[in-house]
């Protein structure tokens, strides 16, 4: 059965005194799961805001990302392919690292 879907994310940041905080919604379409990540500027540290912006965004896709697997993880279980490891381990496709 071949098909296609369109997920989409979008990522909202805002900063405020050296604090930048990141939302990351994905739309399933069907769904959405929303992960939070935030960033703080050291006051000793020179001010740029790409910085903040690039690691408040990877905390927010790291949530996501995690969510993401443990849905999966329920999912597997709740169709008998669950074998009570952590998500991800041992049954589905492995996780692996570009």
């Amino acid at each position: 059965m071949a098909r296609t879907l369109e997920w989409k994310v979008a990522i909202v940041l805002v900063e405020e005194d050296g604090t930048t905080r990141a939302q990351a919604v994905l739309d399933t379409g069907t769904d959405t799961i929303t992960g939070h990540g935030t960033a703080h500027r050291n006051p000793q540290d020179v001010d740029v805001p790409e910085i903040g912006d690039e690691l408040a965004a990877a905390r927010a896709m790291h949530s996501l990302t995690r969510q993401l697997m443990k849905a999966a993880d329920r999912d597997l279980e709740a169709v008998g392919a669950g074998d009570g490891s952590p998500p991800g381990a041992g049954y589905g496709w492995p996780y692996t690292t570009p």
